[in-house]
């Protein structure tokens, strides 16, 4: 269930207060899901990564769990060794697939939580994953579930 409707009443402002900014200042960053609509898939995002100089992660298309496994492992990986680059291919990894960075060229339209926190003058990149087959989202072959996995940037260097 969702922090805002275990918790009626309260407002956007608390969940900031309340569960946002402490998570950010335990953890550097937490992650935000949005939940599947009936023919629209979920997809999740980092918030507090702008802290660090650093773009926040988007993910579509992926259960919540998978979501937030995917997006804690790479925040931690971009933490450490800094952002890759739009257009950079990701080799897969145990449990991965192989990824390609994706910038989002309008983050603020769908990371509403990042724009609570910082305007809309902030910097993000979607991990997009092959499918089983090695297939993208953007090859007729791709099979990515209900709705798809969409890209919600321009593919290639940003």
């Amino acid at each position: 269930m969702c922090w805002h409707c275990d918790n009626p009443g309260k407002t956007r402002a608390d969940y900031l207060t309340e569960e946002v900014r402490p998570l950010i200042r335990k953890y550097g960053w937490m992650v935000q899901t949005v939940e599947r609509g009936i023919v629209q898939p979920g997809f999740a995002y980092t918030v507090g990564l702008t802290d660090a100089g650093l773009p926040e992660l988007v993910v579509t298309g992926l259960r919540e769990r998978r979501s937030g496994q995917l997006l804690n492992y790479f925040a931690q990986q971009v933490v450490r060794s800094g952002p890759p680059e739009p257009g950079e291919v990701l080799p897969a990894e145990v449990g991965w697939p192989s990824l390609e960075v994706v910038p989002l060229s309008s983050p603020s339209a769908h990371l509403l939580t990042a724009v609570l926190l910082y305007g809309e003058n902030f910097r993000a990149l979607q991990l997009v994953y092959e499918d089983e087959h090695g297939n993208w989202p953007w090859d007729r072959e791709f099979r990515g579930g209900t709705g798809g996995q969409p890209v919600l940037g321009a593919r290639g260097r940003g």
